[in-house]
């Protein structure tokens, strides 16, 4: 056992340096350089933004830790598209959108299917609901932030309820100017001498009183360590998706079938679940990590940053969906907007588990879009004219983009060649090209004897989705597939992407970590990702989507308030 060290006149164990191997034999003789603070943050992601800002309002001393550089300050929010699930908003008001929190506890709890047992999740989700509008969606206002005008319809439900109407707020500028946004504000504090800032720092384990409490945490940086000592420490690094090993390690096998060996990473390789271990090592509570908020239609990325990077694509409603030899997924169609739970679940039980959008390059124009603000550029920089016009006249950029760079895309001016060209990119030969003429055929020819005649699922799914205008806008009024005017034909090699963790460490309403026996430990926080986006996992099984970034900042005010000494860190309505 290390001796214990004195920082601060406080007596604390010396814990050991979590370095994955690495030797330190030096580190009983070495004292680490020790930083003084009043509040550490582990995480320069959206939540540990949230929580200096809080914190500084507050007159007290913040050390942020990133282990990223300085260009990834705010972490997987600078990728995000940007939305936010609320109810209850004026937008939602100007849309013609009558809302309650009663309609829209309904609807989350029975997307959720919480267990008897989750009871911080169910109480985190209960908060959220109440608090959400004036904690988060006006806070973000009051920032300076504004929200796109149409609110969006997406997670409505397969065979289980979801969004019973249209609440996806979308931050006007994606989550890049969001994080942005608060970045800019933290660095112009008017406290901003009481902020210390920490990048390309690795946060390897907490400092731990003699009666359990934490006070801090140790982080290196190369060859140096660094002991930051806090009268209060935030773990707010993210989840455990960007570590696929991890991912498959927890990965639900009875919900998802197998843990898949063809999985994309569509998080951040510094999400790696390190400091979800060493809370646990505290004998802090972690649960249900094996929840998470993937992606079923992810694809190779263009332009990879790291291993196995990928994109998450939302896939045109017109498109079909088929399996790895080029057959119809069915006997119900999968289709996006509905449940993506359920599209991951069955995802993860095709052969080979992934599968192909068969469309054609009038579908991809109209219809496609890449998730993300760099994929966006022209709504990431607040551009209307430029991105309305994409939306009406199609997004020949993104289709350039993924045609051009994708190897997960191809395209032919036939179905035999396009069959070629398909089985070259799994790599087999496995395509049934009689069979997948037979089924788009049996689509089309439905399509060709009118509305009156359609009799099938995914035709049914398009007419109800053209009724509110935000997917009219995107949707394309029942288009063939074999269509000579919107040639070329286009095949897209779709597979799981590993986004978001939806389990995590559990905390209880003031953000504090629990221990397994659901006692508070001592001077230690979560908040975001980490925490499951509260309580262990705020969404439960099924997000209804947009539960992520409006989560963790409401969870990460809700820290700082805690911190400060609150009576109730939840302010009155």
């Amino acid at each position: 056992m290390p001796a214990p060290v004195l920082l601060m006149g406080i007596k604390v164990e010396r814990a050991a340096f979590a370095d994955d191997g690495a030797n330190h034999a030096s580190r009983g003789r070495v004292m680490p350089q020790v930083l003084h603070t009043d509040v550490a943050i582990a995480g320069g992601g959206i939540a540990g933004i949230t929580a200096a800002l809080e914190l500084l309002d507050r007159g007290l001393r913040v050390t942020l830790v990133e282990r990223a550089p300085r260009a990834k300050f705010g972490g997987l929010a600078n990728e995000a598209f940007g939305g936010m699930l609320f109810a209850g908003t004026g937008l939602q008001r100007l849309n013609g959108i009558r809302d309650s929190q009663e309609l829209f506890r309904r609807d989350w709890f029975h997307a959720a299917e919480f267990s008897a047992g989750e009871i911080w999740s169910k109480r985190w989700a209960e908060t959220y609901i109440e608090r959400g509008v004036p904690d988060v969606y006006d806070w973000l206002k009051a920032q300076g932030l504004a929200f796109f005008p149409v609110v969006h319809w997406v997670e409505r439900g397969d065979f289980a309820p979801g969004n019973s109407l249209p609440r996806y707020h979308v931050v006007w500028g994606t989550g890049w100017h969001l994080a942005q946004t608060l970045v800019a504000h933290l660095l112009a504090h008017p406290q901003r001498k009481n902020l210390s800032l920490l990048f390309e720092h690795r946060v390897t384990d907490f400092i731990t009183a003699s009666n359990g409490a934490v006070t801090g945490f140790f982080c290196t940086h190369g060859e140096k360590q660094i002991a930051v000592q806090a009268g209060a420490t935030v773990v707010a690094a993210g989840g455990i998706n960007g570590n696929l090993e991890k991912v498959r390690e927890v990965w639900d096998s009875d919900c998802y079938g197998p843990p898949p060996s063809l999985l994309l990473n569509g998080s951040q390789p510094e999400s790696d679940g390190h400091l979800h271990e060493r809370v646990a090592a505290l004998d802090g509570s972690v649960v249900r990590l094996g929840q998470m908020w993937n992606y079923a239609a992810g694809v190779r990325h263009p332009e990879p940053q790291f291993p196995q990077h990928g994109l998450s694509l939302i896939p045109p409603r017109s498109a079909l969906w088929m399996d790895c030899h080029g057959r119809r997924v069915g006997p119900d169609p999968m289709i996006s907007g509905f449940d993506t739970h359920r599209l991951c679940q069955r995802t993860g039980r095709l052969p080979g588990q992934y599968g192909w959008l068969l469309l054609n390059r009038k579908i991809l124009l109209k219809e496609m879009s890449i998730s993300g603000s760099h994929t966006n550029p022209h709504f990431r920089d607040r551009h209307i004219v430029r991105a309305l016009a994409e939306v009406l006249l199609g997004n020949e950029r993104q289709y350039r983009y993924l045609v051009d760079g994708c190897p997960d895309v191809v395209t032919a001016a036939t179905l035999a060649e396009l069959a070629v060209k398909m089985n070259a990119v799994a790599g087999d030969a496995v395509i049934d090209l009689d069979g997948m003429s037979a089924d788009i055929a049996a689509y089309d020819g439905q399509i060709t004897r009118g509305r009156t005649f359609h009799d099938d699922e995914q035709l049914r799914r398009i007419a109800q989705l053209r009724q509110w205008r935000g997917d009219r806008a995107r949707t394309l009024p029942f288009q063939k597939i074999i269509d000579e005017s919107a040639q070329p034909l286009v095949a897209i090699r779709v597979m799981l992407l590993s986004r978001k963790s939806m389990g995590g460490i559990e905390t209880d309403l003031s953000s504090r970590v629990l221990s397994r026996t659901g006692v508070p430990i001592p001077g230690l926080y979560a908040a975001g990702e980490a925490c499951g986006f509260g309580g262990g996992g705020i969404a439960g099984r099924r997000s209804l989507e947009g539960t992520f970034l409006s989560c963790a900042i409401l969870n990460a005010r809700v820290a700082a308030r805690a911190i400060d000494g609150a009576a109730n860190p939840l302010p009155a309505a």
